[in-house]
Protein backbone atom coordinates (compact mmCIF):
# COMPACT_ATOMS: atom_id res chain seq x y z
CA UNK A 1 0.00 0.00 0.00
CA UNK A 2 1.00 3.61 -0.49
CA UNK A 3 0.43 6.50 1.87
CA UNK A 4 2.12 9.86 2.25
CA UNK A 5 4.31 8.17 4.86
CA UNK A 6 5.56 5.40 2.56
CA UNK A 7 6.24 7.96 -0.17
CA UNK A 8 7.95 10.37 2.22
CA UNK A 9 10.21 7.79 3.85
CA UNK A 10 10.74 5.52 0.85
CA UNK A 11 9.45 2.40 2.62
CA UNK A 12 7.18 -0.44 1.51
CA UNK A 13 4.80 -0.47 4.48
CA UNK A 14 3.73 2.47 6.71
CA UNK A 15 5.19 0.86 9.82
CA UNK A 16 7.92 2.56 11.87
CA UNK A 17 9.86 0.93 14.70
CA UNK A 18 10.04 3.04 17.84
CA UNK A 19 13.42 4.42 18.87
CA UNK A 20 13.80 2.61 22.20
CA UNK A 21 16.82 3.93 24.11
CA UNK A 22 19.47 1.33 24.98
CA UNK A 23 17.49 -1.21 22.95
CA UNK A 24 17.07 -0.20 19.30
CA UNK A 25 20.44 -0.92 17.73
CA UNK A 26 21.65 -1.41 14.16
CA UNK A 27 20.63 -5.05 13.88
CA UNK A 28 17.07 -4.45 15.03
CA UNK A 29 16.72 -1.36 12.84
CA UNK A 30 18.11 -3.14 9.78
CA UNK A 31 15.78 -6.10 10.32
CA UNK A 32 12.76 -3.79 10.42
CA UNK A 33 13.89 -1.90 7.33
CA UNK A 34 14.57 -5.14 5.47
CA UNK A 35 11.06 -6.21 6.41
CA UNK A 36 9.58 -3.19 4.65
CA UNK A 37 9.17 -0.78 7.56
CA UNK A 38 11.47 1.94 8.85
CA UNK A 39 14.05 0.80 11.38
CA UNK A 40 15.21 3.36 13.95
CA UNK A 41 18.51 3.40 15.85
CA UNK A 42 18.07 4.93 19.31
CA UNK A 43 20.66 7.60 20.13
CA UNK A 44 19.30 8.35 23.61
CA UNK A 45 22.06 8.04 26.18
CA UNK A 46 24.53 6.87 23.54
CA UNK A 47 27.98 8.21 22.70
CA UNK A 48 28.76 9.82 19.36
CA UNK A 49 31.14 6.98 18.51
CA UNK A 50 28.47 4.36 19.20
CA UNK A 51 25.94 6.17 17.00
CA UNK A 52 28.42 6.37 14.13
CA UNK A 53 29.30 2.70 14.51
CA UNK A 54 25.65 1.64 14.56
CA UNK A 55 24.64 3.71 11.54
CA UNK A 56 27.51 2.28 9.50
CA UNK A 57 26.65 -1.26 10.66
CA UNK A 58 22.99 -0.81 9.76
CA UNK A 59 23.93 0.38 6.28
CA UNK A 60 26.05 -2.73 5.83
CA UNK A 61 23.01 -4.86 6.68
CA UNK A 62 20.35 -3.14 4.55
CA UNK A 63 19.97 -0.95 1.49
CA UNK A 64 16.61 0.31 2.76
CA UNK A 65 16.15 3.67 4.55
CA UNK A 66 17.33 3.86 8.17
CA UNK A 67 16.44 6.40 10.83
CA UNK A 68 17.81 7.61 14.16
CA UNK A 69 15.93 8.76 17.25
CA UNK A 70 17.45 11.80 18.98
CA UNK A 71 16.46 12.67 22.55
CA UNK A 72 16.78 16.44 22.61
CA UNK A 73 17.48 16.55 26.36
CA UNK A 74 20.78 14.65 25.98
CA UNK A 75 23.86 16.77 26.55
CA UNK A 76 25.66 15.45 23.46
CA UNK A 77 22.85 16.35 21.04
CA UNK A 78 24.91 19.02 19.20
CA UNK A 79 27.58 16.48 18.30
CA UNK A 80 25.08 13.77 17.35
CA UNK A 81 23.06 16.25 15.29
CA UNK A 82 26.17 17.22 13.31
CA UNK A 83 27.22 13.59 12.89
CA UNK A 84 23.86 12.57 11.45
CA UNK A 85 24.18 15.32 8.87
CA UNK A 86 27.60 14.01 7.88
CA UNK A 87 26.30 10.45 7.69
CA UNK A 88 23.26 11.58 5.69
CA UNK A 89 20.92 9.46 7.76
CA UNK A 90 17.56 9.09 6.01
CA UNK A 91 15.22 10.04 8.86
CA UNK A 92 15.54 11.64 12.29
CA UNK A 93 12.81 11.14 14.87
CA UNK A 94 13.01 13.44 17.89
CA UNK A 95 11.64 13.34 21.40
CA UNK A 96 12.07 14.84 24.88
CA UNK A 97 12.41 18.41 23.66
CA UNK A 98 12.28 20.60 20.58
CA UNK A 99 14.52 20.17 17.51
CA UNK A 100 14.14 23.86 16.65
CA UNK A 101 17.90 24.54 16.76
CA UNK A 102 18.72 21.68 14.39
CA UNK A 103 15.83 21.12 12.03
CA UNK A 104 17.03 23.51 9.32
CA UNK A 105 20.47 21.89 9.15
CA UNK A 106 18.94 18.43 9.04
CA UNK A 107 16.60 19.34 6.24
CA UNK A 108 19.42 21.00 4.29
CA UNK A 109 21.24 17.66 4.53
CA UNK A 110 18.23 15.97 2.94
CA UNK A 111 17.09 14.30 6.15
CA UNK A 112 13.38 13.77 6.86
CA UNK A 113 12.48 15.08 10.32
CA UNK A 114 9.67 13.39 12.27
CA UNK A 115 9.19 14.61 15.86
CA UNK A 116 7.19 12.65 18.42
CA UNK A 117 4.42 14.78 19.93
CA UNK A 118 1.96 14.35 22.79
CA UNK A 119 -0.35 17.30 22.11
CA UNK A 120 -1.85 19.33 19.28
CA UNK A 121 0.06 22.42 20.42
CA UNK A 122 3.37 20.65 20.00
CA UNK A 123 2.29 19.14 16.68
CA UNK A 124 1.42 22.61 15.38
CA UNK A 125 4.78 23.99 16.47
CA UNK A 126 6.66 21.16 14.78
CA UNK A 127 4.72 21.70 11.56
CA UNK A 128 5.59 25.40 11.61
CA UNK A 129 9.26 24.56 12.12
CA UNK A 130 9.19 22.45 8.96
CA UNK A 131 8.78 18.89 10.24
CA UNK A 132 7.97 16.43 7.46
CA UNK A 133 5.56 14.41 9.63
CA UNK A 134 4.79 13.87 13.30
CA UNK A 135 4.31 10.82 15.49
CA UNK A 136 1.25 11.31 17.73
CA UNK A 137 2.12 9.08 20.68
CA UNK A 138 -0.55 8.18 23.22
CA UNK A 139 -0.02 7.51 26.89
CA UNK A 140 -0.43 3.75 26.34
CA UNK A 141 3.14 3.68 25.05
CA UNK A 142 6.14 2.36 26.91
CA UNK A 143 8.89 4.70 28.05
CA UNK A 144 8.40 8.45 28.43
CA UNK A 145 4.77 9.40 27.92
CA UNK A 146 2.28 12.24 27.79
CA UNK A 147 -1.23 12.35 29.22
CA UNK A 148 -3.55 11.91 26.23
CA UNK A 149 -4.61 8.49 24.98
CA UNK A 150 -3.97 7.44 21.40
CA UNK A 151 -7.71 7.40 20.70
CA UNK A 152 -8.02 11.06 21.74
CA UNK A 153 -4.68 12.39 20.53
CA UNK A 154 -4.43 11.03 16.99
CA UNK A 155 -7.66 12.49 15.53
CA UNK A 156 -7.02 15.80 17.28
CA UNK A 157 -3.53 16.06 15.75
CA UNK A 158 -4.84 14.96 12.34
CA UNK A 159 -7.34 17.80 12.41
CA UNK A 160 -4.66 20.31 13.43
CA UNK A 161 -1.78 19.78 11.00
CA UNK A 162 -1.64 19.12 7.25
CA UNK A 163 1.55 17.04 7.36
CA UNK A 164 1.25 13.23 7.67
CA UNK A 165 0.52 11.81 11.11
CA UNK A 166 1.91 8.53 12.41
CA UNK A 167 -0.03 6.97 15.28
CA UNK A 168 1.79 5.39 18.23
CA UNK A 169 0.76 3.89 21.55
CA UNK A 170 -1.09 0.61 21.93
CA UNK A 171 -0.49 -0.65 18.38
CA UNK A 172 0.91 -4.14 17.89
CA UNK A 173 -1.13 -5.83 15.17
CA UNK A 174 -3.38 -5.31 12.17
CA UNK A 175 -6.35 -4.38 14.33
CA UNK A 176 -4.43 -1.49 15.84
CA UNK A 177 -3.24 -0.42 12.41
CA UNK A 178 -6.75 -0.28 11.01
CA UNK A 179 -7.92 1.63 14.08
CA UNK A 180 -5.10 4.15 13.65
CA UNK A 181 -6.01 4.74 10.00
CA UNK A 182 -9.66 5.14 10.96
CA UNK A 183 -8.55 7.90 13.34
CA UNK A 184 -6.80 9.73 10.52
CA UNK A 185 -3.22 8.43 10.67
CA UNK A 186 -1.25 7.47 7.57
CA UNK A 187 1.27 5.28 9.35
CA UNK A 188 1.89 3.56 12.67
CA UNK A 189 4.84 3.33 15.04
CA UNK A 190 5.39 0.23 17.17
CA UNK A 191 7.91 -0.10 19.97
CA UNK A 192 6.71 -2.74 22.41
CA UNK A 193 5.82 -5.16 19.61
CA UNK A 194 9.45 -5.34 18.54
CA UNK A 195 10.77 -6.09 22.05
CA UNK A 196 10.29 -9.83 21.62
CA UNK A 197 11.49 -10.27 18.03
CA UNK A 198 14.55 -12.40 17.42
CA UNK A 199 16.67 -9.41 16.40
CA UNK A 200 15.95 -7.37 19.55
CA UNK A 201 19.09 -7.32 21.76
CA UNK A 202 17.43 -7.26 25.19
CA UNK A 203 18.02 -10.17 27.58
CA UNK A 204 15.79 -13.22 27.54
CA UNK A 205 14.48 -12.37 31.01
CA UNK A 206 13.17 -9.03 29.74
CA UNK A 207 11.47 -10.68 26.75
CA UNK A 208 9.77 -13.24 28.98
CA UNK A 209 8.33 -10.47 31.17
CA UNK A 210 6.70 -8.98 28.07
CA UNK A 211 5.48 -12.32 26.72
CA UNK A 212 3.96 -13.33 30.06
CA UNK A 213 2.36 -9.96 30.85
CA UNK A 214 -1.28 -9.26 31.68
CA UNK A 215 -3.11 -6.09 30.69
CA UNK A 216 -2.62 -4.62 34.19
CA UNK A 217 1.12 -5.29 34.36
CA UNK A 218 2.44 -1.82 33.52
CA UNK A 219 2.95 1.08 35.88
CA UNK A 220 3.85 4.75 35.41
CA UNK A 221 6.66 6.20 37.48
CA UNK A 222 8.10 9.69 37.42
CA UNK A 223 4.91 11.71 37.64
CA UNK A 224 6.19 13.31 40.81
CA UNK A 225 9.42 14.37 39.12
CA UNK A 226 7.78 15.60 35.92
CA UNK A 227 9.18 12.77 33.78
CA UNK A 228 6.49 10.08 33.62
CA UNK A 229 7.48 6.76 32.07
CA UNK A 230 5.55 3.54 31.58
CA UNK A 231 7.23 0.24 32.41
CA UNK A 232 6.54 -3.30 33.60
CA UNK A 233 5.60 -3.56 37.26
CA UNK A 234 8.50 -4.88 39.29
CA UNK A 235 10.38 -4.30 42.53
CA UNK A 236 12.14 -1.23 41.11
CA UNK A 237 8.95 0.44 39.87
CA UNK A 238 7.01 -0.13 43.06
CA UNK A 239 9.82 1.32 45.19
CA UNK A 240 10.12 4.32 42.87
CA UNK A 241 6.40 5.04 43.14
CA UNK A 242 6.59 4.86 46.93
CA UNK A 243 9.55 7.26 47.07
CA UNK A 244 7.87 9.66 44.65
CA UNK A 245 5.18 10.33 47.23
CA UNK A 246 7.74 12.69 48.78
CA UNK A 247 10.15 13.81 46.07
CA UNK A 248 11.59 16.58 48.21
CA UNK A 249 12.77 14.13 50.84
CA UNK A 250 13.64 11.23 48.54
CA UNK A 251 14.95 13.00 45.46
CA UNK A 252 18.57 11.96 45.91
CA UNK A 253 17.66 8.30 46.48
CA UNK A 254 15.42 8.33 43.40
CA UNK A 255 18.20 9.81 41.30
CA UNK A 256 20.58 7.06 42.39
CA UNK A 257 17.94 4.40 41.70
CA UNK A 258 17.40 5.53 38.13
CA UNK A 259 21.11 5.75 37.37
CA UNK A 260 21.80 2.83 35.01
CA UNK A 261 18.35 1.32 35.55
CA UNK A 262 17.57 0.85 31.85
CA UNK A 263 20.97 -0.69 31.22
CA UNK A 264 20.29 -3.16 34.04
CA UNK A 265 16.95 -4.09 32.50
CA UNK A 266 18.42 -4.65 29.05
CA UNK A 267 21.06 -6.89 30.62
CA UNK A 268 18.43 -9.04 32.31
CA UNK A 269 17.99 -7.60 35.82
CA UNK A 270 14.19 -7.70 35.82
CA UNK A 271 13.92 -6.77 39.51
CA UNK A 272 16.13 -3.68 39.66
CA UNK A 273 15.86 -2.30 36.13
CA UNK A 274 13.33 -0.20 34.24
CA UNK A 275 11.58 -2.64 31.89
CA UNK A 276 10.11 -0.10 29.48
CA UNK A 277 6.99 -1.48 27.76
CA UNK A 278 3.54 -0.31 26.75
CA UNK A 279 0.11 -1.56 27.76
CA UNK A 280 -0.26 -3.47 24.48
CA UNK A 281 2.29 -6.05 25.67
CA UNK A 282 -0.66 -8.03 27.03
CA UNK A 283 -1.54 -9.20 23.50
CA UNK A 284 2.02 -10.13 22.51
CA UNK A 285 2.50 -13.88 22.88
CA UNK A 286 4.89 -14.83 20.08
CA UNK A 287 8.53 -14.06 19.35
CA UNK A 288 8.82 -14.09 15.54
CA UNK A 289 11.26 -12.08 13.44
CA UNK A 290 10.85 -8.38 12.73
CA UNK A 291 9.92 -9.16 9.12
CA UNK A 292 7.27 -11.67 10.23
CA UNK A 293 5.75 -9.12 12.61
CA UNK A 294 5.44 -6.60 9.78
CA UNK A 295 4.02 -9.09 7.28
CA UNK A 296 1.52 -10.42 9.82
CA UNK A 297 0.42 -6.91 10.71
CA UNK A 298 -0.21 -6.02 7.08
CA UNK A 299 -1.92 -9.34 6.36
CA UNK A 300 -4.25 -8.99 9.35
CA UNK A 301 -5.11 -5.41 8.51
CA UNK A 302 -5.98 -6.30 4.93
CA UNK A 303 -7.93 -9.39 6.02
CA UNK A 304 -10.34 -7.29 8.06
CA UNK A 305 -11.98 -6.71 4.71
CA UNK A 306 -14.67 -4.25 5.70
CA UNK A 307 -12.10 -1.46 5.87
CA UNK A 308 -9.81 -0.64 2.95
CA UNK A 309 -6.57 0.83 4.27
CA UNK A 310 -5.66 2.33 0.92
CA UNK A 311 -8.97 4.15 0.65
CA UNK A 312 -8.64 5.36 4.23
CA UNK A 313 -5.11 6.59 3.57
CA UNK A 314 -6.26 8.54 0.53
CA UNK A 315 -9.21 9.97 2.45
CA UNK A 316 -6.96 11.00 5.32
CA UNK A 317 -4.56 12.73 2.92
CA UNK A 318 -7.46 14.52 1.22
CA UNK A 319 -8.80 15.67 4.61
CA UNK A 320 -5.38 17.04 5.55
CA UNK A 321 -5.14 18.98 2.29
CA UNK A 322 -8.34 20.80 3.18
CA UNK A 323 -6.93 22.14 6.45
Amino acid sequence: MRTRITDLLGIRYPIIQGGMARIADARLAAAVSNGGGLGIIACGGASVDWVEEQVKLARSLTDAPIGCNVMMMDRNVPDIAALLCELRIDVIATGAGSPADYIDAWKEAGIKVVPVVASTALASRMARLGADAVVAEGTESGGHIGELTTMALVPAVCETVDIPVIAAGGIADGRGMVAAFALGAEGVQCGTRFLTVEECPIAEEYKLKVLDAKDSDTIVTGRGTGHPARMVKNQFARKARKLEANVEANGEELEQMYLGALRRAVSGDVDNGTLMAGQIMAVIRERKTAADVIEDMMREAEALGALDLQQMAEANAARARQL
